[in-house]
């Protein structure tokens, strides 16, 4: 590990930046250096400008993930090498478009949970659509996370790094204890296939695609889409709901 990497890393560990936020910026100023094939030290403004060109007109990548690049370009040069710049100028952000989410009717929602052949993915994608959870949220949760006595999910440390709690509906709480007795999770709610590990977020985007495929639906789906789409409950309020019972009446809840 070269010392500005090091120093990057420990300057992101002292501000207590998210593991994958930390991650995520080490490759983007790894990919930055790569490309000029020189330390970020020896490169200013103008090569940073080159890249930015580089990366919108070569790589044609999409404004949200040129934005993370600029993110990690501003916090090495303005928090690690100290640079005193105008960062807005030197290293602008490209704006993003605002687009209208694709939103699945109650009716495609069963169609889709009705091909989700594992009780187990059916019931942590529920969850992300129910509980408007995160899929990194939601596989990590732990069983004591379900309070049925109040009707709530807690989520430990999500996005941000805070605790919340997010209501549990009547239905995905049968879904999940119909899970929970094929399963008998102990350390996870949703184990994955090693020992003493939870569900990566991978086999769920995997079961996620597979279900998709199968349902013919062509809308975008994933489980990070399916929390957008819990906002649906705010619009016609049969949505989820409608859903998920509609799923449940097919005959998958003990």
């Amino acid at each position: 590990m070269t010392p500005l990497r090091q120093r990057m890393t420990e300057d992101m560990q002292v501000r207590n930046l998210a593991l994958n936020t930390q991650t995520s910026y080490v490759q983007q100023v790894s990919l930055f250096a790569r490309y000029f094939n020189k330390s970020p030290e020896e490169l200013g403004p103008e090569d940073i400008r080159t890249y930015q060109v580089y990366l919108t007109n070569e790589r044609k990548l999409a404004p949200g993930s040129v934005l993370i690049a600029v993110a990690a370009l501003r916090f090495l040069y303005k928090t690690s090498l100290k640079r005193d710049w105008p960062f807005e100028d030197v290293i602008p952000a490209p704006k993003k478009p605002q687009t209208l989410p694709v939103v699945l009717s109650p009716e495609e929602v069963r169609q889709f949970l009705d091909c989700v052949g594992s009780t187990k993915h059916r019931a942590i994608l529920s969850t992300c659509y129910a509980a408007g959870l995160r899929i990194s949220e939601a596989v990590c949760l732990v069983p004591t996370d379900i309070d049925s006595q109040r009707m709530v999910i807690r989520v430990d440390q999500g996005k941000g790094q805070k605790d919340r709690y997010v209501m549990l509906s009547p239905k995905l709480l049968e879904i999940l204890r119909s899970s929970w007795r094929v399963e008998k999770p102990k350390q996870w709610l949703f184990p994955g296939d090693i020992p003493g590990q939870h569900i990566s977020r991978d086999a769920v985007g995997q079961a996620c695609q597979k279900a998709r495929q199968l349902s013919g639906i062509r809308k975008p789906i994933s489980p990070h889409s399916l929390r957008h789409y819990a906002a649906s409950r705010t619009m016609p309020r049969f949505g989820v709901r409608a859903a998920i019972h509609g799923h449940l009446n097919n005959g998958d809840a003990a």
